[in-house]
């Protein structure tokens, strides 16, 4: 890009913008005398504004989309193809597209086996929510409804994905949620205090982490509990990623009370962690999996709700009541466009070993924010797996206390004025609004990478000195 653009054409887009548009999780007040920011192309790892100012994008889109950088002509193509071809029709019948997406992510979930495609992360969700609401009625009298979440995890923005949502600002003023939503306790090591565990770390702190699920459990009666949903890592409520022991006792107490185990790779999934999906760092083997963003990173809107055969079997049995199959459908499921670009951005991450760069460049940006650690005592922890990184700011390293979202977010708009786009934990757990978030796309280089730690460099000197 050129950075040119029709004055004319830029002054339209830009009212209309401001007249028109209802944007995702910002206060529009500022637009009364601030032009709404405009992106108008993106490329490999790099974005435009309407200005013509170029940004390095650190977050694959602003919310862990673009997997594999903007301006794969091949998916666009692809996606071209399927569209001229068959745009779309109701998921209750097939496509061909549909089918050869379904076999091929099948095939990179050992123990999994059945997908069922839906418009958005949150819907995904939403489906397993009901699966497992339905089990509970077909197999166990109505009882074992009740499904636990974890404090500082985030499952969609829908009221039942709300109920399940561990992040106080992003629930509040939306109430009153869904009942038989039970929250248990974070995992963070970092701030392992909150949990009374301070004693305790590594392994020894992982279980007793996870004791306390069992204990939330035992207190609402294990047959009440139908289903435990997680964050392989939590995404927007820190980039929390689980201590050792703490998956592997988790997985013990599921099974000990028949519950069945739902990960939600909304943000893990397809690479972002340097595996096909999260939970496999972990060695998990779940019941459900629902899945969206990077799935065919953003060049087309699709979303999975995975589960097993197990799962899926209940839903066949062959009786006389009506009402036994799962009787739910999500309109734009159906459309052919999603699997397309699914199945090319599958290829492509293949291809271009991006699963192993994101492995490589995820360890060289960890070096990077460590180095940074060392230079700047406002960093409290960093923590991360693969291209999925976090830096937690602090005021005061021995005491924790994290500084004020204002200064996080002073962080992020210096990095910003410099071209770089980085994420912060925004407006979502009260009073720890304070990691800075970075996701980078699959592709990213070394340079990328370094200029990505440069930034962040800056702008800590320029904020705290």
């Amino acid at each position: 890009m050129d950075g040119t653009f029709n004055e004319n054409d830029l002054s339209r887009v830009v009212e209309a913008d401001r007249a028109h548009i209802w944007h995702h999780l910002i206060q529009h007040k500022p637009f009364e005398t601030n032009d709404p920011r405009i992106i108008v192309e993106g490329k490999g790892m790099r974005v435009w504004d309407q200005n013509g100012k170029e940004h390095l994008d650190a977050v694959s889109g602003g919310v862990w989309t673009v997997n594999v950088g903007y301006g794969r002509e091949s998916i666009c193509k692809a996606v071209y193809d399927q569209l001229m071809k068959l745009c779309y029709f109701a998921n209750s019948a097939g496509s061909i597209p549909g089918a050869l997406y379904a076999e091929k992510l099948i095939s990179k979930m050992p123990g999994m086996s059945r997908v069922y495609y839906t418009n958005s992360g949150s819907e995904a969700n939403e489906k397993a929510f009901k699966m497992v609401r339905q089990i509970a009625h077909k197999k166990y009298g109505g009882k074992k409804t009740k499904i636990l979440y974890r404090d500082r995890d985030y499952h969609g923005s829908t009221l039942a994905a709300m109920s399940a949502g561990g992040q106080d600002e992003r629930n509040a003023q939306y109430g009153p949620f869904a009942p038989d939503f039970v929250k248990v306790p974070h995992c963070m090591e970092y701030r392992k205090e909150e949990l009374g565990l301070g004693h305790l770390s590594g392994a020894e702190f992982g279980r007793a982490a996870a004791d306390l699920i069992e204990e939330v459990i035992l207190r609402e009666g294990p047959e009440t509990v139908g289903a435990l949903c997680l964050e392989p890592v939590t995404a927007g409520g820190g980039v929390i990623t689980p201590p050792e022991g703490y998956w592997e006792r988790v997985q013990e107490i599921c099974k000990q009370y028949d519950v069945l185990l739902h990960i939600d790779e909304v943000v893990c999934g397809i690479g972002r962690t340097g595996t096909w999906f999260g939970y496999q760092q972990y060695g998990i083997k779940p019941d459900f999996v629902t899945m969206a963003k990077g799935v065919a990173s953003g060049y087309a809107a699709i979303a999975c709700m995975v589960t097993t055969e197990e799962v899926f079997d209940l839903f066949k049995d062959n009786t006389d009541d009506p009402l036994n199959y799962f009787r739910d459908i999500s309109t734009f499921g159906g459309c052919t466009a999603g699997p397309a670009a699914a199945l090319e951005n599958m290829r492509i991450i293949e291809d271009e070993d991006l699963l192993g760069n994101c492995t490589a460049m995820g360890e060289r940006m960890l070096g990077n924010l460590h180095a940074l650690m060392e230079k700047h005592a406002v960093i409290g922890d960093v923590r991360g797996k693969g291209l999925f990184l976090g830096a937690e700011l602090v005021a005061n390293r021995e005491t924790k206390e994290p500084v004020s979202e204002k200064q996080a977010q002073a962080v992020v708009a210096d990095c910003m004025a410099q071209g770089v786009i980085i994420g912060v934990t925004n407006r979502s757990i009260p009073g720890r609004n304070n990691t800075l978030c970075f996701s980078p796309a699959l592709i990213a280089t070394a340079e990328d990478i370094d200029a990505i730690t440069d930034a962040v460099d800056q702008a800590l000197t320029r904020v705290f000195g």
